[in-house]
Parts: C-alpha cells; structure tokens; sequence
C-alpha cells in the first residue's frame, strides 16, 4: 500500500530568517512582559477580571525604605553615606519620580540630620517621608521635622493587637490608630498606614472595618491629603496564584481594599518580604491587581530575608510599560560598586544585575554563542543598560571562544576590529595545557590571563594598551 502522510497539527515553517521574537526582546531593553488576555479571580463567588495592560494607563511607582526597613538588616549606614545614596537614587529615578518616595526613621539626632541633609539637596524624586509609630508621642516628631507625609505602625493582625501591643479589644486598637490619623490630618500631614501582618490578619473582623473607617476620614480631607494604605507582606505569607483563599492571596486583597473599600491605586502600596522566595514576584503581582506602588530596598537587604529588591523593580517596571520612562538604570551598577567599595555591602558574585559575574559565562559552548551574538547568552544589553558588558570566565570549559572573547574585551576590540580565534592561538593554546598538561582545577585570573597576552600578543598588547 501507498504510504499515507496523516495531516499534521503542527506542520513546519521553514524559513531562512530567523524570527528573534524582537517585539518581545528588543535587546535594548529588558525583554517585554505581554499580555493576551485578562487576568481572571474567583472572589465572593464571581468571576473577576483585572486587565494587566491598566498598569500601561496608572501611574505605577516603586518606593524605598533602603534607609528604613533596609537598615534592619545591617549595621547602620553613616549619615554621609545615606546622602550620598539618596542623591544617586535621585538620579536613578531620573525627571519622572519612577522612584517616588523614601523614608527614614526620625528617633536620633542622626535620624534627623540625615533626613535635612537629603532635603537640602533639592531633589524632587524621591520624596522625603517618614516612618513612626501609630503613637502620639511618635507623631511629635513627624511636625518637628516638617514632614508632608510619614507612614504610620498600624500592625493588623491579632498576633499583633493582642500579643504584641497588648490591646484589650480590637476597638481599643483601631481607636488608638485612628487617633494618630486624626492628628495628622490636623496636622495637614498625610498620615500613610502600614497595615503590619496583612496576610495573617482577620480581614473581615478587623482590616476591612478599620479601612473602611480610615475612607470615612479620608472624606473630611483633600484628596492628595487622603490616607494611603501600606499592605504589609511582613512574614512572607503573600501568594501571587490564582485561586489562594484570603488573607493569602494578593489579588483578592487588593481588590478588597481598592473596590469594596474604596481606596484607590493611587493610594495602594506593596511591601513585601522574601521569606519564601516569592518577594520580586508578589511585588509585581501587586502592581497587575491595581496596587500602584510597590516598596523596595536596594539589592533586597532589610528585616530577615530583605525585601523586593528595588533594580529588580526599575527592570520589572521597563518590561511592563516597554520604556524607562527618564530611569538612569546605568545608576545601578554605580550605586552597587559604591555600596560595595564605601559601605562594604556584600553582593554575591552571582547576584542579578550587579553581582561581580552575573553576565560571566564559564561554559565554551556559551562562549561560542557569545563570540558570535551576544544576544545569544545575554540577557540584554547590559553594556547599555548597566554599563556591564558580557564576560567570560576562563575555566578548563571555557575553550578558545570563551579565551578568544576574553582578549577581544581585554583589548577592548568590537565589530569588525575583534580578531579571531586563529590570532588568538597561543594563549589559548597555554589555557589549555594550563589543564590537560599541568592538571590546574582554578579558574584563570586576569591578571595571568593579561600577562600571557602581553608575552604572546605583544604587537596586540601594545597597540591596544599603549604599553609594551
């Protein structure tokens, strides 16, 4: 019989151009998060549909607290080094205010020398806030300093009314909130609250009334003086999958507050913790379920396991609105090495965006991909981006493209001046014996790497170097 040839599902498009996806990964920018359809909630019983393009139309922002919530984790930054950091995320931010607020502690005297001292530079982004107890006596210092806003301690849950703060009753609880609130609104400071605990917290019995209560309030005021409210990730609990039950579930807590108790994105902020590794991702997750803000810390250092790490949020905010919108993100790599060298803030080798070799491969036959496009092995430019071009390590996996990349970078040698693998032969020749003669196991300095190439290149050397 015949041979029949069955229909395919899925039938080959043969081409002789490749279709690198660009629309997606413009390798100018970190590739682009896109949406074909809604996201989908099952809430109270009904189906709800949140359109992620909307973060497209909202004015979405990232917040730090790298001089609040950031140095619980570390010993404290001297004040020098918190203005000098302030002025460099000023520039990251760029004209725009990407990066709208910081905050600072205001209970030492360096506390508040540090805050005057970053006021006094002029920059408009970030703004300057606070961050005190929902206490009187904390809120003194709030008017002390001048402050147009500060967050206020408003832990929600019952480990924390009860256990920890002591409270005889939730009424006793919220009343003593809604004190400190009054006063700022007395005040004409715009009292931020920090709903501590939220994803442990009993929505209905107490967080939906008290946000409810803190709306009514937020009508007797300007709307730019209305109360924001601070969802409060503080053990790691957040979940970013659909169909988790309350008070897990990001989603279906913003909805809560956005539309049953009327609080609007502009006024909703996320602030999360890394204890399940979920940090980055819930935080972006909030800002797809109509949360505007999302608060971050620089390289993700605070309370225990840190929180969202804020280059992480500069990259996820480009590849959800598909430009930089005035970001320097250059300014991450120069804030990274000054907190490195200055502060002596440990950044792993591998730590993404800015970590000593986060764009270095070991492997020969990534190596090849690399010589040949770096778009291959590349995550993006990160040469424009970051000011980090790709690397190589020279291992025994490495091979003569991995050794041929590295001279090229060395020598500073692109386009059409590289040389080849050919010119390169000697040193990559001694790599090799390096391994298979003398049996090294250690990967390759650069400073042995630059020796040889001065020895064996020495018209290549010299030309590049100026040196012989």
């Amino acid at each position: 019989m015949p041979a029949t040839t069955a229909t395919k599902k899925f039938p080959l498009v043969d081409t002789t151009e490749p279709n690198r996806m660009e629309g997606t990964f413009p390798y100018d920018l970190p590739p682009l998060i896109k949406f074909d359809g809604p996201l989908v909630e099952q809430i109270d019983g009904e189906t709800v549909e949140f359109d992620p393009n909307s973060v497209k139309t909202r004015d979405i922002n990232i917040t730090d607290t790298t001089f609040r919530d950031g140095q619980q984790a570390r010993p404290p930054y001297t004040i020098d080094q918190m203005v000098k950091v302030y002025d460099m995320l000023a520039k990251l931010s760029g004209p725009n205010g990407v990066i709208r607020q910081t905050e600072f502690f205001l209970y030492t005297k360096n506390d508040r020398e540090t805050l005057d001292r970053c006021r006094a530079l002029g920059h408009k982004y970030p703004e300057c806030t606070g961050w005190i107890r929902a206490v009187k006596a904390d809120f003194r210092l709030v008017k002390e300093a001048g402050l147009a806003e500060s967050g206020m301690l408003t832990s929600c849950s019952d480990f924390h009314i009860f256990d920890k703060l002591k409270f005889k009753s939730r009424k006793e609880c919220m009343d003593s909130y809604c004190e400190v609130v009054d006063a700022a609104f007395e005040a004409g400071v715009r009292p931020r609250c920090h709903l501590e605990d939220l994803t442990r917290a009993d929505l209905d019995g107490f967080v939906l009334p008290f946000v409810e209560r803190l709306m009514e309030m937020s009508s007797q005021v300007p709307e730019e003086k209305g109360v924001k409210i601070r969802l409060c990730d503080t053990m790691g609990f957040g979940i970013s999958y659909p169909g988790v039950e309350l008070p897990r579930s990001i989603p279906k807590l913003i909805y809560k507050l956005n539309k049953e108790c009327g609080v609007p994105s502009a006024r909703l902020e996320w602030h999360g913790h890394n204890d399940f590794h979920k940090v980055h991702t819930n935080g972006g997750t909030a800002w797809l379920y109509g949360c505007d803000a999302v608060n971050a810390t620089l390289f993700g250092f605070g309370e225990r396991t840190g929180n969202p790490p804020l280059e992480g949020a500069v990259f996820e905010y480009i590849a959800l609105l598909g430009k930089t919108n005035g970001l320097n993100t250059n300014m991450v790599t120069e804030i990274a090495d000054y907190m490195k060298e200055e502060v002596g803030l440990p950044i792993p080798d591998s730590y993404p965006f800015v970590g000593k070799h986060f764009n270095t491969t070991r492997a020969g036959i990534h190596a090849g991909g690399l010589r040949q496009n770096e778009q291959i092995y590349n995550i993006f430019d990160t040469e424009k981006l970051l000011g980090r071009p790709p690397k190589v390590a020279i291992t025994d996996k490495s091979g003569a493209d991995g050794t041929t990349i590295w001279i090229n970078d060395f020598l500073k040698l692109k386009g059409d001046n590289k040389i080849s693998k050919i010119k390169c032969h000697k040193v990559c020749r001694w790599v090799m014996d390096q391994y298979e003669v003398d049996g090294r196991l250690t990967a390759i300095s650069d400073q042995e790497l630059e020796a040889k190439v001065k020895e064996l290149m020495p018209d290549h050397y010299a030309k590049a170097t100026g040196k012989k």
